[in-house]
């Protein structure tokens, strides 16, 4: 991490295919001169939905032209209902008559789901074409806009299709979120919550002193806390970008609250189901001998301070919820694989979780 002139630049260091993940205020004004000087591509296509495109199109649109940039947009219906490969084979088919090839690039300016159906793009269309990330939800910011995993959802489950592909660099411009609608903005904070509770206890204490001035958006506070994320997610990038070991972690909260959200038809937004993916998890450590219940505690009592969930609705069957489990991505062999915490900063990867301890949570929870 290196801070210059009030920005913050965290690196993914992947060799020859590292990229910065740049951090200030107003840089979504100004990154068209940035992004033209690592000549990514020819032409760029901004691919985003009609409600972001809406607010901050126009804007992106400017600055890359201001690089002397020559870019288009194209958008789709906002939601996640949107994040199937039918918008995939629709985008591409735009690509294709405005006659897109291999010497362009295509730019994400959005939340998680454009984040996804962007990077999944990039990575298949005339077999891959560079791309960046411009993140505006907290989730893509500091999570999902980071690392290369991109994919789609098919009515067996979440993410199920998809593959790993970098992009060529992030730019993090905290002023866009404030205009995310509060729920959005809770749910990026469960991903945020996560972090302190997988790699950092420093970190976990530090959400709980500076929740008043997280919520409120103050730079004291959001600044570290989107510097603190993307460091760790860089970090764990870094030593395992394929989940194939440590990544795993990142998972912790996402079995459970994948199959939760599953189970909404999508309704729930991510985050939310994650941060009640988060406390049954928990629980299940505690079940399981891994985890104190005063850690068990702490963790909820953290979600509830910031206004999140840590139960699942009455209304949603928990034998729907049993059967996503199954068909997760992260289940191998038919066993289904669990992120539990040992300790808050610390956790272990097991498929050693008794299913009488799952369907005692599912019950609880």
């Amino acid at each position: 991490m290196t801070t210059k002139n009030d920005e913050i630049l965290v690196t993914v260091g992947l060799g020859e295919r590292s990229y910065p993940i740049r951090i200030a205020r107003g840089l979504l004004g100004k990154l068209g001169s940035d992004i033209a000087s690592r000549k990514i591509g020819n032409r760029f296509c901004v691919i985003s939905d009609d409600r972001v495109a809406e607010l901050y199109g126009e804007s992106l649109m400017r600055s890359l032209s201001g690089g002397g940039l020559h870019a288009e947009i194209l958008t789709f219906p906002h939601g996640e209902a949107s994040k199937e490969l039918a918008t995939i084979a629709a985008l591409a088919r735009q690509l294709a008559k405005k006659g897109f090839d291999r010497g362009d690039a295509l730019i994400a300016l959005g939340g998680g789901v454009t984040g996804d159906i962007t990077g999944f793009l990039a990575s298949v269309y005339m077999r891959g074409i560079p791309f960046v990330q411009v993140p505006t939800s907290l989730l893509a910011q500091v999570d999902s806009s980071v690392g290369g995993k991109t994919g789609v959802d098919i009515p067996e489950g979440k993410n199920l299709i998809g593959t790993f592909y970098q992009p060529q660099a992030v730019y993090i411009d905290p002023d866009v979120l404030s205009t995310l609608p509060d729920q959005e903005f809770l749910g990026g904070l469960a991903e945020v919550i996560k972090y302190g509770i997988i790699r950092d206890r420093e970190f976990f204490d530090f959400l709980a002193v500076n929740r008043k001035a997280i919520l409120a958006l103050d730079d004291s506070a959001l600044l570290p806390l989107l510097e603190r994320c993307c460091e760790i997610k860089a970090n764990v990038v870094e030593e395992d970008e394929r989940e194939g070991g440590l990544r795993r972690i990142l998972n912790f909260g996402h079995t459970i609250g994948h199959a939760v959200e599953a189970a909404s038809n999508f309704t729930l937004i991510h985050g939310l189901a994650i941060s009640i993916g988060m406390r049954a998890a928990t629980d299940l450590a505690v079940l399981g001998g891994h985890c104190t219940p005063e850690d068990d505690l702490a963790v909820r009592r953290l979600l509830q301070e910031f206004g999140l969930p840590v139960d699942i609705p009455p209304k949603f069957d928990r034998q729907a919820i049993r059967r996503f489990l199954l068909t997760d991505k992260k289940t191998v062999g038919g066993r289904v694989f669990f992120v539990l915490p040992q300790e808050i900063g610390r956790v272990i990867i097991t498929d050693k979780v008794a299913s009488t301890d799952i369907d005692e949570v599912l019950a609880n929870t």
